[in-house]
């Protein structure tokens, strides 16, 4: 009998006890849980360079000028956006879109267009407002490059400062997916905010590139060697991905179009983001895929 009770109080004892917790297993599950969560939400910035990169006199190209790409490209990041919300249930939306300049135009309408383009969805987000961003997207963008180009006066692109003083604030949003398209040639120069420590510069031009001799197969050891290229202009920014379109180089160097992305590479890699692409000046047809897959998060 005695030994009937302990062979019951045994069993009751092992059920009781079952397997026991694993707590980091619990804690890994969770995190996981809350990171795919976060992979949900978007928040989309697209900055512009209105430099005169876009001047279709200075900068022509017969198969399709460099402004009508931009548009496209545009176009192409709001496809990758929407498709995105339409993946998700209402009660799921907690995403946003924006465009930037910097700095602003000081057309009254250019910056009424930007408040046009900012545009963010939640559980109150219907199909009409769906159509509408469509609508916007599709035809607010050519009306700033046209009164950019017919205005004449190019702003520029102040992108270090940008990067410096406004990304965090205006770019990252906590518990998102943030990304940051740029649309630039990858030159970098903007009166405001030009200066140099040694060989390191706030600024890249093609003058810079040929004052420093990086016009030959070696250009990467040079810059390594001489310690140049783009000054640091923030830290900590693991969670933005940025996705640089329209690299367009001078002619004259078969290397500038390298020594332009060894420049943004590093700087990326100083900032300590991690996520990054940066693409030339293609077609809009081709890139559109990749702009996709970029949103999309299956690059």
């Amino acid at each position: 009998m005695k030994k009937l009770l302990y062979i019951i109080f045994a069993s009751v004892l092992f059920i009781g006890c079952g397997k026991p917790k694993d707590p980091v297993s619990q804690t890994i599950n969770s995190n996981s849980a809350t990171d795919s969560k976060n992979l949900k939400d978007l928040n989309i910035s697209i900055l512009i360079d209105l430099s005169d990169r876009i001047d279709p006199e200075k900068n022509s190209n017969p198969t399709m000028e460099y402004f009508q790409r931009d548009i496209e490209y545009i176009k192409a990041i709001d496809k990758g956006f929407l498709d995105h919300i339409k993946t998700k249930k209402v009660i799921q939306l907690n995403d946003q879109m924006q465009v930037f300049f910097n700095p602003e135009p000081s057309d009254p309408k250019m910056n009424e267009l930007t408040k046009d383009l900012k545009v963010s969805f939640d559980r109150n987000t219907t199909k009409d407002n769906i159509d509408k961003v469509e609508k916007t997207y599709s035809s607010l963008p050519s009306k700033i490059y046209q009164s950019a180009i017919q205005d004449k006066k190019y702003i520029g692109s102040d992108i270090w400062e940008f990067f410096k003083n406004k990304v965090k604030d205006y770019c990252i949003k906590d518990d998102h997916r943030n990304i940051l398209f740029i649309l630039t040639d990858g030159y970098m120069y903007h009166k405001d905010s030009k200066f140099s420590e040694g060989k390191m510069t706030s600024y890249l031009t093609p003058e810079l590139i040929k004052s420093l001799k990086l016009t030959t197969s070696d250009y990467k050891s040079r810059i390594q060697s001489e310690k140049s290229g783009f000054i640091k202009a923030n830290d900590d920014l693991e969670n933005l991905e940025v996705i640089v379109l329209g690299i367009n180089p001078v002619k004259g160097n078969p290397f500038e179009e390298d020594v332009i992305k060894e420049y943004w590479e590093n700087w990326f890699k100083e900032m300590k983001i991690k996520k990054y692409q940066i693409k030339s000046a293609d077609l809009p047809s081709n890139l559109e895929p990749i702009i996709l897959r970029a949103v999309s998060g299956k690059n």
